[in-house]
């Protein structure tokens, strides 16, 4: 089983349905990384066109990953190792496939406000635990344009809770999609 997941800035919108570049957060890298960790994810791709901000992701994983915070917690070091930052989907997908020998499968994740046919949970798993090489791309800010969620191999599910709200952090919306997929192969 071969997966990595990605946290796309860029194209996605903002409240008013416009393409914007979001920006980086500090707590989206951590809480991702250890994500990826947990789930054994090969990489984890932060993908954001703006240098500013690629610097910025770049200067927060070096304090973890070889500064004074990799000394401080050893754990965080290793999750934080396994950010990638790049400047665009594309350049994340060459990346696997350099490093595959195959383009990844791009699963796509969205809060049910997109038109078109869904995966559910059941066969993603069978398509993670089959020998394909997968990525898992999550938007930010108010999601992913829906010309790359036409470009992607599949859809998933979208996350509902029990009331009309639904406005979940990446973060948290991350951590119930990876458990979905991957917690049939943890062993107690």
């Amino acid at each position: 089983m071969s997966f990595y997941i990605g946290l796309l800035h860029y194209p996605v919108y903002n409240r008013r349905g416009e393409i914007i570049i979001s920006a980086i957060t500090n707590l989206d890298l951590h809480d991702l990384a250890r994500l990826a960790r947990t789930y054994g994810a090969r990489r984890f791709y932060v993908i954001n066109p703006l240098t500013d901000q690629q610097d910025l992701a770049r200067n927060i994983c070096r304090h973890w990953v070889s500064g004074y915070g990799a000394r401080y917690n050893r754990d965080r070091q290793e999750a934080m190792s396994l950010i990638s930052v790049v400047p665009t989907l594309e350049s994340s997908i060459a990346e696997i496939r350099d490093s595959e020998g195959e383009t990844p499968t791009l699963m796509v994740t969205d809060a049910g406000k997109s038109k078109g046919e869904k995966v559910n949970y059941n066969l993603a798993r069978e398509i993670v635990a089959s020998n394909k090489v997968v990525m898992i791309l999550f938007g930010t800010a108010w999601g992913i344009a829906k010309e790359l969620i036409r470009r992607a191999d599949y859809l998933l599910d979208p996350i509902y809770g029990v009331s009309n709200y639904n406005h979940l952090s990446v973060r948290t919306a991350a951590a119930i999609t990876l458990d979905r997929l991957f917690s049939q192969f943890v062993r107690p």
